[in-house]
């Protein structure tokens, strides 16, 4: 008796699937976008971590973590002060492992918080009054803050003289994880829906020391909550039963990495984790600097050249200045937070995804080049760089 012919499969992101079931186009007919609530819970406090553990559920395409709760200013006759990396690094470090692939996702919620805007340009944050840098509440700056008008920061980014009256400060804030490249085409998407899959979402939650400075008998606290959402994707079944996907072979990974050999003059910086099979869809940079660390502004004064080199002297792209590539992002992203947050993005990928982005198999020895001009004053300067990339699930993290 002739035994049944054996259907090929295919792995996708770890998980073995039919290869007949691969159909982006009927997937994108037959798919409903859902979200699910993943994980509530109360604040764990400043230096704690939190686990969550992703249902298996669909395909999951991103993750959004929001916090809300009360900031508790008390000066006792001390002072109390923001530091720029409040609100957004209260998520220190936002880590999401998938099926084997360790910390797809490793950045601090700043780094993401801009990722936000870069994917898509028609979210921008124009005419959204925030306080920042100053005596508190801050200079009142619409452009460049990375808020939304449904946010509210407590206190302002960066400010001095925080005041004991009133002594509470409602915070909001909400930060999207893209497990996925994109969310039209799901690239990166991870397979959910099955008992092998292990998704797991980590956060690591700043000390109140990396936020906020305070004098004498001053304390800061915060207590609130936390949830975890999913926007996940359901698994739609062909005529035969069979479930159908779209092509999930890839992987989205978005790694930050903290870089403390600045000086004044060319920094060549090489990007840690390069390999065969990787895409470099975009690199951002912010140069931290002072003994209370600020972001250096991206514009003519503080930047000569940036760009990026590989192999031996090979400089495809170079910006004049600061200035240049900060007009260069505020085009693409409808947003200048080169100025207010010092963040610079070499984007390869919002316009030309598959056509521009850099074959690290082939331009070897990727480098991020910035030029600091001598004039400008550098006291323990660190460079936090983020690099997003795609690979194929048999490359690895």
């Amino acid at each position: 008796m002739n035994s049944p012919a054996q259907v090929p499969t295919v792995s996708l992101q770890g998980v073995l699937v039919p290869q007949t079931a691969i159909n982006p186009e009927a997937f994108f007919r037959a798919t409903r976008r859902l979200r699910i609530r993943q994980a509530t819970g109360a604040f764990p406090g400043f230096g704690s971590s939190t686990n969550v553990q992703i249902l298996q559920t669909g395909i999951v395409s991103k993750l959004t973590v929001k916090i809300s709760g009360t900031l508790t200013v008390t000066l006792g006759g001390g002072t109390a002060a923001s530091l720029a990396g409040w609100p957004y690094n209260l998520l220190k470090r936002i880590r999401f492992s998938a099926n084997g692939q360790s910390n797809l996702i490793n950045a601090s919620g700043w780094s993401l918080k801009a990722r936000n805007f870069v994917e898509r340009a028609d979210t921008n944050d124009r005419g959204i009054a925030r306080g920042v840098g100053g005596a508190s509440p801050g200079t009142a700056r619409t452009q460049g803050t990375l808020s939304l008008n449904n946010e509210n920061w407590g206190v302002g980014q960066n400010v001095s003289a925080i005041p004991g009256a009133p002594s509470t400060y409602a915070v909001e804030l909400a930060i999207d994880v893209p497990i996925s490249f994109d969310q039209v085409f799901l690239h990166g998407a991870i397979f959910a829906q099955t008992s092998s899959t292990d998704l797991n979402l980590n956060i690591d939650w700043a000390p109140v020391g990396e936020l906020f400075t305070t004098t004498g008998a001053a304390t800061v606290a915060f207590a609130g909550s936390y949830l975890v959402e999913a926007t996940v994707y359901t698994i739609p079944q062909g005529p035969d039963g069979q479930v159908i996907v779209p092509d999930l072979s890839m992987f989205h990974s978005i790694i930050e990495t903290r870089q403390g050999n600045v000086v004044n003059g060319v920094n060549e910086t090489r990007l840690a984790g390069q390999g065969l099979g990787r895409q470099l869809m975009r690199v951002w940079f912010q140069t931290l600097n002072g003994a209370t660390p600020a972001p250096l502004p991206v514009n003519a004064t503080n930047y000569g050249n940036i760009g990026w080199r590989f192999g031996g002297n090979d400089t495809p792209e170079v910006w004049s200045d600061g200035l240049d590539l900060a007009m260069t992002n505020e085009a693409l992203f409808g947003s200048d937070f080169a100025s207010l947050q010092g963040i610079g993005i070499l984007d390869f990928s919002s316009e030309h995804a598959l056509r521009d982005s850099i074959d690290e198999g082939t331009a070897t020895e990727l480098r991020l080049l910035t030029e600091i001009p001598a004039g400008v004053a550098l006291t323990s300067p660190v460079m936090m760089y983020t690099q997003e990339t795609m690979f194929a699930g048999a490359v690895g993290a």
